[in-house]
């Protein structure tokens, strides 16, 4: 079976419907690819930032957004021994929706979904697992894939990898890609609770273990960091000691940490930081997680990519309905690398800088508490939390949904 469409876009995450959907609003044939039957699948990040709100209320979306079960977190604080001392307050940026929306991602891709069906230039097909990049002439033409169906291909003018770290699109480009050396690894598990938790975001040290708590509608969802490759001694130790180290760091919930039922309910994250240094073949270009690998640290990952995925439908659009893809657009998709390496390559570095100074030090047990030096800043020159909180929850290089798009 072969079809046709101007884009195809290989993996059903944010950035791949977000892309979709705005390409679809352009006027742009474009066919989203999906492996699974469905989006709800045990998702790790559901963190959906100021930036991608603002972006939902241009596109129309906001008010069925906010109907979806979620929590708000306003800020993130750290426990220096004498109380919490606030790093970002996002209450002092100035944007429609000041704070992170703790929201199920399937929820959000449902709701991407339904608007992109909504679209006629917009197909979705659901259990189409890409095998490989179809070439002619030196440039990609369409990607084959398996389905119930059976095999197929679809030809177009421009294939667009958004499946993630674990990209069959990337791999088959053979793009170089730059890594950096992560010494830990997370845990991800959730607690069920009737404890009120806070609006805030707490980080918790201790010599030798650090936990993030996320507080949830009726649990909290927590990520463990330890060192990599300890997945199995983790298991080995069992899930009474994985409570009580619960219990110490996050004590709010301590009455209700028996309701971690088992090892079974604690999802491993080999976590990485990498980056393409080239995200484009003639034909092809590689966004979000395909193109660079972001750590877990400020739960940036998705809205990163979804910034991704508006710059490369503002810059490729009008290009497409040109038709000046039939050699490959090249020119066009260094653009979407040039426009979008820096706020990468700043938000890793970030990242790398928290690692070496906060969580390897701790995991180490060479700290128990934030460095004194940041929570001085932060206790006598409060406004500096709201530039943290714009860096967090807005980006370096923020990018708005183009008109053509706007409903």
């Amino acid at each position: 079976m072969t079809t046709s469409a101007s884009v195809v876009i290989v993996g059903g995450g944010p950035a791949g419907l977000f892309l979709g959907l705005l390409l679809a609003r352009a006027g742009i044939t474009t066919t989203v690819l999906e492996k699974h039957a469905d989006f709800l699948r045990d998702f790790r990040g559901d963190t959906v930032h100021p930036s991608t709100l603002t972006m939902l209320d241009d596109l129309g979306l906001f008010g069925r957004f906010d109907a979806l079960p979620h929590s708000k977190i306003r800020s993130v604080s750290l426990n220096d021994g004498d109380g919490d001392v606030v790093m970002a307050d996002f209450g002092r940026l100035r944007v429609p929706h000041p704070y992170i929306a703790m929201v199920p991602q399937w929820d959000l891709l449902d709701l991407l979904a339904d608007a992109g069906a909504a679209e006629s230039a917009y197909t979705l097909r659901m259990r189409h697992e890409v095998t490989g990049v179809i070439r002619e002439g030196g440039r990609a033409v369409g990607v084959s894939y398996l389905s119930p169906d059976g095999p197929g291909e679809i030809r177009a003018d421009l294939v667009v990898a958004c499946d993630g770290r674990s990209s069959v699109v990337r791999a088959a480009a053979k793009l170089p890609v730059k890594a950096f050396a992560v010494g830990f690894d997370a845990w991800w598990f959730r607690v069920t609770t009737a404890a009120y938790v806070g609006e805030q975001l707490i980080p918790r040290l201790d010599a030798g273990h650090v936990m993030i708590s996320i507080p949830r509608k009726g649990y909290v969802q927590v990520a463990s960091l330890g060192p990599k490759g300890s997945d199995a001694t983790l298991r080995a130790r069992g899930i009474e000691a994985l409570r009580a180290d619960v219990a110490s760091l996050v004590p709010e919930i301590a009455a209700d940490v028996h309701r971690l039922s088992s090892m079974d309910d604690v999802k491993h994250l080999d976590v990485k930081v990498d980056r393409l240094t080239r995200w484009h073949r003639p034909g092809l270009l590689c966004i979000g997680d395909a193109a660079h690998a972001m750590s877990p640290v400020g739960g940036v990952g998705i809205n990163l990519a979804v910034q991704d995925a508006v710059a490369t439908a503002r810059i490729v659009a009008e290009p497409l309905l040109r038709g000046e893809f039939r050699d490959g657009g090249s020119g066009v998709l260094a653009k979407v690398r040039r426009r979008r390496t820096l706020p990468t390559v700043l938000i890793q570095s970030l990242q790398r800088v928290l690692h070496r100074r906060l969580i390897g030090p701790a995991l180490e047990g060479r700290i128990a508490q934030p460095p004194r030096l940041l929570v001085a800043i932060a206790r006598r020159a409060p406004a500096i939390t709201g530039l943290t909180a714009r860096f967090i929850g807005i980006g370096p290089r923020p990018e708005r949904i183009p008109a053509f798009a706007r409903r």
